[in-house]
C-alpha cells in the first residue's frame, strides 16, 4: 500500500510505501536495471527467492537498455519484486522523453511506483538525500536526483560521503565502479548497462551479490565514480 502521508514519525513528506521486513525471510536491493532483461534475469537465478523472499530495485527499470518492456513485466508479474520510482521512470511520465515500446498498461505500472520504500531503520530512494536537511524536508524529486548537493553532478562533493544517519539509505542513480557500503549509505548503480555489473545487497547478511551486464551503452570514466582512466 502506497501513502502519500509522512510515516508515523513524521520523518518522511513525499509517497512511499512501508513495509515490515519481519514479514520476509530474505530482503534484497538491486541495482538500476535499465532495460537489460538478461541481466536481470541472472540475477534473479542467482537470488533464487522463496516465496517469502522479497527483493526491492532502486528504480530505473527503463530506457538505455534494449528491453524496458520486458523488464517491467518482469518486476510487475511476480510479488516477490517491487520496485521505486527513478528520475527515468518520471521522464516518461512528465513527457520528456519517449519509449514507443511501452503501452497504457505499462504507463500506469510506472505511475502507481512510490517515490520510496522504507522500514524501521532503512529508506530505498533512487538518488539519495541531502545531508544538511532533515528528511521530510525532502520533496520527491530532491531524493531521486540526488547526488552532490552543494556540487555539479558527478564534480561532487557526493552527499553519501557525508551523510550520517539515520536510516540508512540504499540508492542509485549514481554510477559506481564498485558497490558502495557505509554505515549509513549502500550504493547499488554498479553499471549494469554500461558494461558494469547488476548488484544486489542482502539485507539480512550485510553483502553483495552481483552479475555481469551488457554494454549497451558508452560512459566516460569520469561519469563512474570510482573509475579512472588509467
Amino acid at each position: 500500500m502506497t501513502t502519500t502521508a509522512p510515516t508515523s514519525d513524521g520523518t518522511l513528506s513525499f509517497d512511499h510505501q512501508r513495509i515490515d521486513l519481519a514479514n520476509y525471510d530474505d530482503v534484497y536491493v538491486v541495482g538500476d536495471v535499465h532495460g537489460c532483461l538478461e541481466a536481470l534475469e541472472r540475477l534473479l537465478s542467482t537470488l533464487s527467492l522463496d516465496d517469502d523472499d522479497l527483493a526491492v530495485f532502486v528504480g530505473d527499470l527503463v530506457r538505455k537498455g534494449p528491453e524496458s518492456a520486458a523488464v517491467l513485466e518482469r518486476v510487475e508479474s511476480s510479488p516477490r519484486l517491487m520496485s521505486i520510482r527513478g528520475n527515468n521512470e518520471q521522464k516518461l511520465l512528465a513527457g520528456e522523453t519517449e519509449l514507443p515500446e511501452l503501452d497504457e498498461e505499462d504507463r500506469t505500472y510506472l505511475a502507481s511506483l512510490p517515490t520510496a520504500i522504507s522500514w524501521d531503520g532503512g529508506l530505498v530512494v533512487h538518488g539519495g538525500v541531502d545531508p544538511d536537511r532533515a528528511l521530510v524536508a525532502h520533496a520527491g524529486d530532491d531524493v531521486r536526483t540526488m547526488r552532490s548537493p552543494d556540487g555539479d553532478g558527478y564534480d561532487g562533493p557526493f552527499w553519501f560521503e557525508e551523510y550520517e544517519g539515520p536510516p540508512r539509505v540504499f540508492f542509485g542513480h549514481t554510477v559506481l565502479a564498485d558497490p558502495i557500503e557505509r554505515e549509513w549509505a549502500v550504493g547499488l548503480d554498479t553499471g549494469c548497462v554500461y558494461g558494469g555489473r547488476l548488484t544486489a545487497y542482502d539485507v539480512r547478511r550485510d553483502e553483495f551479490l552481483s552479475v555481469p551486464g551488457s554494454e549497451y551503452q558508452d560512459r566516460s570514466a569520469d561519469k563512474i565514480v570510482g573509475q579512472s582512466d588509467g
